[in-house]
């Protein structure tokens, strides 16, 4: 076919992901004059960028959370069962002074852990820290806890652990034996506390442990069966706790808390607790009796109850007869069966 000098039209051409060209003038862009914008024109303002390329969190906060304690009211008089919340809430937050009665470990230990991933993709969890506060929120104990195996996640971002906490930090079995002796004889609180004693690898006494997340739902404090501890101190403080990295000293102070509030309900389903050193029953202890014992009656009857035997049979050994021979001790079963008429209980031989 030959070529001619009429005109084709063009076809247009549709490129994937850009949109077809429509006839007519092009749209301009308008340039934005950023002499204009620092300037402070009406209507615009130039929001300066923010450099995000650090991903430190500091400990207990979070870079993108306002600190929590600039929004709660430490002054208040409220109270709540008895204990008043600006007493609890700087307990929490670490503000609460404490005497030196209130240092001492005393009925109630509140703990809490803080875990880091071992093993494949860190999956698997092992104690790194633990804390123990006493009823007043004064920390008994908090120890970074050496690993055995290699760290794969330290969840800093929940755990508030870092590599350059392993330095000071103590053998498992060191701390293991030192929360062992401390709890001894005394309540635990915690927040799902099998957990801790799980990665403790303890165990202690049903009624010695309070765990108040069990006893949130067991008393409908909350509608949650399992309710975060978290959302529990949001409701019955109306603070805000683990917006960041978590704190187990933090944790175990607001468990404490939680405790305090609900403590005269709760105790009513426990019984009392033995004084320390007691044993695990009070049982009497016999006496014994200053008089002689009396003489057991033949045949091994109960003390005071006749055994039926009047007489004694003796065997002899060169002619193998029985032979009767009333004894010759006063004992009242020996009289029996003296006279002709056999009586009741007595035997013939």
């Amino acid at each position: 076919m030959s070529a001619s000098g009429a005109k084709v039209p063009a076809k247009k051409i549709f490129r994937k992901g850009k949109k077809p060209e429509h006839d007519g003038p092009p749209h301009k862009r308008r340039k934005l004059d950023r002499s204009q914008l620092s300037s402070g024109s009406p209507g615009l303002t130039l929001v300066p960028s923010q450099d995000t390329s650090t991903s430190a969190f500091p400990r207990g906060h979070s870079t993108a959370v306002i600190d929590p304690e600039l929004a709660v009211d430490f002054t208040t008089q409220e109270t709540k069962n008895g204990e008043s919340l600006a007493t609890l809430r700087k307990m929490v937050f670490g503000r609460l002074e404490h005497t030196s009665t209130q240092t001492d470990p005393g009925k109630y230990l509140a703990i809490d852990c803080e875990m880091v991933g071992v093993g494949i993709d860190g999956e698997e969890s092992t104690l790194a820290r633990v804390s123990i506060v006493n009823y007043w929120g004064a920390v008994q104990l908090d120890e970074f806890v050496k690993q055995k195996e290699r760290v794969v996640d330290y969840r800093t971002k929940w755990s508030g652990i870092r590599p350059s906490d392993m330095v000071r930090a103590k053998q498992f079995e060191e701390v293991q034996k030192t929360v062992a002796a401390l709890t001894k004889d005394r309540i635990i609180v915690g927040h799902a506390v099998h957990n801790d004693l799980k990665v403790l690898l303890l165990s202690h006494p049903g009624p010695c442990i309070r765990d108040t997340q069990h006893l949130a739902a067991k008393h409908k404090v909350t509608s949650s069966k399992r309710p975060a501890l978290r959302n529990l101190v949001k409701q019955e403080l109306d603070i805000v706790i683990q917006g960041g990295e978590h704190s187990s000293v933090t944790d175990a102070r607001a468990t404490m808390a939680v405790f305090r509030i609900h403590r005269k309900e709760w105790e009513k389903g426990f019984r009392p607790l033995p004084a320390p050193g007691a044993g695990a029953s009070n049982k009497r202890k016999r006496v014994k009796s200053s008089e002689p014992d009396a003489p057991t009656p033949p045949g091994g009857g109960r003390k005071g109850v006749s055994s039926g035997l009047s007489t004694i049979v003796k065997r002899t050994p060169q002619t193998k007869s029985k032979t009767a021979v009333k004894t010759t001790s006063n004992n009242w079963w020996t009289t029996l069966g003296a006279s002709g008429i056999a009586g009741k209980g007595s035997m013939k031989l």
